[in-house]
């Protein structure tokens, strides 16, 4: 009986209505369509984001390993150049000794003539400046303060101009001193 009461509601209506029904039915079967085609979409976008991902995790790990590589690279080079640059130093450096003993040789050398000079004008009264002869030990890295006490007497006491200090004193350290300065 209750779908005979159904049926009668439908014929009931009017032939306006059902067309509009029609028409609403068809409008929400073109939404779903339309809805279902954006979710394609939508799913077809996504699969192309995930393969750009895919594609960049691929480049960092080449990256990972390239900036490895290079680590290794650069810490070899800089053992390298740190070699080369220990053995120039101590090249330059065996370079200073041997050419501070020339200018201190060439320096007393200077200051003999000068004292025979002196001499022979403190007897004419023109002069009267005498440079005394003084020993100095050679720097063994044992009481470095002491030494450069007796140094820098030593320059006084001979009036040795400060750009001749260094290379004077240089002659003055046993051969691996350098070492113990570093």
């Amino acid at each position: 009986m209750q779908t005979l009461g159904k049926e009668l509601e439908i014929s009931s209506m009017t032939h306006e209505e059902e067309e509009e029904m029609l028409h609403d039915v068809s409008k929400l079967q073109e939404q779903v369509k339309q809805m279902s085609r954006a979710q394609k979409l939508t799913e077809a976008k996504i699969n192309g984001v995930e393969s750009k991902i895919k594609g960049m995790e691929a480049k960092m790990d080449d990256l990972k390993i390239d900036l490895k590589r290079d680590m290794v690279d650069l810490k070899t080079d800089l053992k390298t150049n740190m070699a080369d640059l220990k053995t120039n130093l101590t090249n330059f450096l065996q370079e200073i000794l041997t050419n501070g003993e020339k200018v201190v040789k060439e320096t007393h050398d200077v200051n003999k003539s000068n004292f025979n000079h002196d001499s022979i004008d403190s007897n004419v009264g023109s002069k009267t400046h005498h440079i005394p002869k003084i020993d100095m030990r050679k720097f063994d890295g044992k009481d470095p303060a002491t030494w450069i006490l007796q140094m820098e007497q030593f320059f006084d006491l001979n009036n040795v101009q400060n750009a001749q200090k260094v290379r004077m004193a240089t002659v003055y350290l046993e051969p691996n001193q350098f070492v113990w300065y570093q």
